[in-house]
């Protein structure tokens, strides 16, 4: 399906912060398993934030943006910290490959620009980051650690907006 075409980005609204819960949750369970065993699957999406914690971390001063559909549907969400720290990327499940992810990180990619923020950096799954390396981000290191007995990684990940000065 064209989901590119109908895909608009828009703030974050107090209401959005239960179905933030349901897109992390179905993004992990339904895509994790491209690249991490059910054992890590599990132990991932038992990290979603719920809808109240959505709504602190949301109400921070971080920039928040949503990716909604012609019926104004939340389909994907990412946010920015004042730092340059991208702390969440994900999409329903079927947008994968649509294109309409990049239409939501080109949007905060302009942001952290008019910002003027000199770096983005991430803790990035398997998953995107495969979709970060695409976008200019570069791989800091591969980080191993547990959460809860169960082993897993992501990596760090960063990408310079502005020379070093």
């Amino acid at each position: 399906m064209g989901f590119t075409n109908v895909i608009t980005i828009r703030p974050y609204r107090a209401t959005d912060a239960s179905v933030l819960t349901e897109i992390y949750t179905r993004s992990v369970t339904e895509l994790g398993s491209r690249a991490y065993n059910p054992d890590q699957v599990g132990i991932w999406a038992s990290l979603a934030p719920t809808a109240e914690r959505f709504a602190e971390l949301m109400d921070d001063g971080r920039l928040r943006l949503i990716a909604v559909d012609a019926n104004d549907r939340a389909v994907a969400f990412c946010d920015l910290e004042a730092d340059g720290h991208l702390h969440f990327l994900y999409a329903l499940p079927e947008l994968a490959g649509t294109g309409a992810v990049r239409i939501l990180y080109d949007a905060l990619e302009k942001a952290a620009r008019d910002r003027n923020i000199a770096k983005l950096y991430s803790e990035a799954s398997e998953l995107a980051k495969g979709f970060l390396l695409k976008q200019g981000f570069h791989v800091v290191e591969r980080r191993d650690f547990e959460v809860a007995g169960v082993p897993i990684h992501n990596y760090a990940v960063e990408k310079r907006l502005r020379p070093v000065t």
